[in-house]
């Protein structure tokens, strides 16, 4: 048994021992939590590390001015914290941020570029020319340190747990403070280069997380405990000046029955970059692996969830690699500064004011211009937005084309927002290839009905009119009536330009595959959608019948193998409607290109506007009464008969053009521009 002195004694080094290894865990953790931070953000692999470091040297942080322990209670949960509680945290270096998403939950973030003021202007352009990537917040004025607008008691050069040295376009190191660049070196040197400096703020998608996880949208970097995924597009940003880069995008995966709810949210905040600007297949903005961020950190998904893309503001880091400037500081990706901005509020009621110019960030929010989020197809996988007002309007349309005054049956084909999703794809393509004729009359020369080519040439306008490329297929037995069809078309002005005329021919197994795609190969579409209008399709037995049941096989070319071999090649999507179906259609791609939020999104949030020369062009190219009564009569001169009825009249399936199709296109026009002008 010891003594009670001697036992003290041992208890008393015991305890200093156990102090002293304490502490030099501490400091082991507190260095080693640095690296990693450092590695982690700057997605260098570990074992390059000591490689980067001797060639970009990080600066120590026992910078001047700089508490190296908190003040706070180091039990305070960061996530509990406001952003004016986490700035000095930050300036303090607390080893727990690493990064900010999560943090300062209900608040806006921001992206940091700081450049020499001679660039100042011409990277404001750039900023207003690219609104989704870079929603710009606030500008500084020339050396100043503060952000008035932003936050209080602020020091943007120490503010910012990491930033970005860049000289002439290079990042050199990444640093805890930017002072060192304010205070010249002796007495004698000039002033330090932060007196030229500006400072730019701009909106940061970490700002709508929180509002994410109230709507009960899971956000996937904070649950798995990363920084978001930041990918390089093949997207280019409008340039401005010396400034021209790829568009940069956030993905963060989300359930596919959660994507209302995240569009929503976020367009909301636009200020937070907005509504997504891509949702589905990250190859169509030029991504090839998600595993392999270019920025920040790989994110899993979840079974069920959908990638879903975001403009980034580390396109401004982009930006200024691509402007070489001599000199350049931005935040380390991931690392923002926290403002005292809060989030914009849930919308209530509003007066719903008209539909503004696309693209450009504005914080009234108007429930009738929440996009809604819809498939448009499986493989690739894409997904597409429009307003509740559009939708509700292409709603409408088909509505009035699911009429059936005729008493034909064909209520049993309606499908619910077939041609919202229809709309929608084509809204999306570049080169499409229509089809139409059925040649039901086969006692008769030509053999073919009125019902189909009206409704292919109102599509096959309007998407000459938005900058399309557009084929018509036809049997090699009507070729030369469709060439004369096309150029009176022309001659009357129903259409402005004539169309290419190509038939398909059965050459074999792969001959389907050799028309729709480039030497065969079904990575190289020539279309990406075929149309087909009132045509005629094969059936069981390999013969093709009219509606009497006659066999007309002899009178149809195997068009229809074009459509079955498609659904094989990714990238072609096929779709089927009726002749008034082609006029709705034409209908609702006018609309879709005049509402702001899918043109927002088919241009990845960029600038784009629409001269007032090219709205009237595109409304004076939907169907009218005057043009399908012109092209009705032309049809009817051809010899070309009334599908139901045999009558060489000026009717459709045994219906005449007064009243019955006359009405039909009168009302879809009346939806239409009420839509525009509501």
């Amino acid at each position: 048994m010891f003594p009670p002195s001697i036992l003290t004694r041992l208890l008393l080094a015991l305890f200093k021992l156990v102090a002293s290894l304490v502490n030099v865990l501490l400091e082991l953790l507190s260095l080693s939590g640095l690296m990693i931070e450092r590695v982690l953000l700057l997605n260098i692999d570990p074992s390059e590390a000591d490689r980067f470091s001797s060639r970009a040297s990080v600066e120590q942080r026992n910078v001047p001015g700089r508490s190296q322990c908190s003040s706070m209670d180091p039990s305070l949960h960061l996530n509990s914290l406001g952003p004016a509680q986490l700035r000095p945290l930050i300036r303090q270096e607390d080893p727990r941020i690493r990064t900010t998403t999560g943090l300062a939950d209900g608040y806006q973030q921001a992206n940091v570029v700081i450049l020499p003021d001679h660039l100042a202007d011409d990277f404001e352009a750039f900023c207003h020319r690219n609104p989704a990537p870079l929603p710009l917040l606030y500008r500084s004025q020339s050396g100043e340190t503060s952000c008035p607008p932003l936050a209080r008691d602020t020091d943007i050069r120490t503010d910012i747990s990491q930033y970005c040295v860049y000289e002439d376009g290079r990042l050199v190191k990444t640093v805890s403070s930017l002072q060192s660049y304010t205070q010249p070196r002796n007495a004698a040197a000039p002033p330090g280069p932060w007196s030229r400096m500006v400072c730019f703020y701009l909106g940061c998608s970490f700002g709508f997380e929180g509002r994410l996880k109230s709507a009960g949208v899971p956000v996937r970097n904070v649950e798995q405990g990363r920084n978001v995924s930041m990918f390089r597009t093949a997207v280019p940003c409008v340039p401005a000046a010396g400034f021209c880069c790829p568009l940069v995008v956030t993905m963060r995966p989300v359930p596919a029955a959660m994507l209302d709810a995240a569009v929503e949210v976020t367009h909301l905040n636009p200020l937070a970059h907005g509504a997504p600007v891509h949702i589905g297949d990250p190859a169509l903005l030029g991504i090839q692996d998600l595993s392999r961020p270019d920025y920040g950190d790989a994110v899993r998904l979840q079974s069920g969830d959908v990638p879903v893309f975001w403009a980034c503001g580390v396109t401004a880091v982009e930006a200024v690699i691509s402007s070489k400037p001599p000199l350049a500081f931005s935040h380390s990706p991931g690392c923002m500064f926290l403002t005292d901005v809060p989030d914009p509020p849930p919308p209530g009621p509003a007066p719903p004011p008209s539909e503004g110019p696309a693209g450009s960030p504005s914080t009234e929010h108007n429930l009738d211009l929440i996009p809604l989020c819809f498939l448009v197809s499986h493989n690739p996988l894409r997904y597409s937005l429009a307003s509740q007002r559009t939708v509700a309007k292409i709603r409408q349309l088909e509505t009035i084309i699911g009429e059936d005054p005729g008493e034909r049956g064909i209520e049993a084909l309606f499908v619910q927002d077939e041609l919202l999703r229809s709309s929608l794809a084509l809204s999306h393509s570049s080169s499409v290839a229509i089809t139409t004729g059925f040649p039901t009359h086969y006692l008769h020369s030509p053999p073919d009905e009125t019902d189909g080519p009206p409704g292919a040439i109102a599509i096959a306008t309007m998407l000459l009119s938005l900058g399309k490329q557009v084929t018509m297929v036809t049997d090699r037995r009507a070729l030369q009536m469709n060439r004369d069809l096309i150029d009176e078309a022309v001659r009357t002005g129903v259409l402005k330009t004539a169309i290419p005329l190509v038939t398909f021919e059965d050459g074999g197994p792969d001959a389907a595959l050799h028309f729709l795609c480039h030497d065969a190969d079904p990575s190289r579409p020539r279309y990406d959608h075929l149309v087909a209008i009132e045509r005629t399709g094969r059936a069981a037995d390999g013969n093709y019948y009219n509606m009497r049941g006659i066999n007309i096989k002899h009178l149809v070319d195997p068009i229809d193998d074009l459509f079955i071999a498609a659904k094989e090649i990714p990238g072609i999507i096929t779709t089927g409607v009726s002749n008034w179906g082609g006029y709705a259609l034409a209908c609702a791609l006018y609309l879709l290109h005049t509402c702001p939020a899918h043109q927002r999104y088919t241009h990845r949030g960029l600038q784009h506007t629409h001269p007032q020369e090219q709205l009237q062009a595109w409304s004076a190219d939907l169907p009218s009464v005057h043009k399908e009564e012109s092209f009705l009569a032309t049809l009817v001169r051809f010899g070309i008969r009334s599908g139901k009825t045999g009558h060489l009249a000026m009717e459709v399936d045994g219906l005449t053009f007064d009243p019955t199709h006359s009405d039909i296109i009168t009302r879809l026009l009346e939806v239409t521009h009420r839509s525009t002008a509501a």
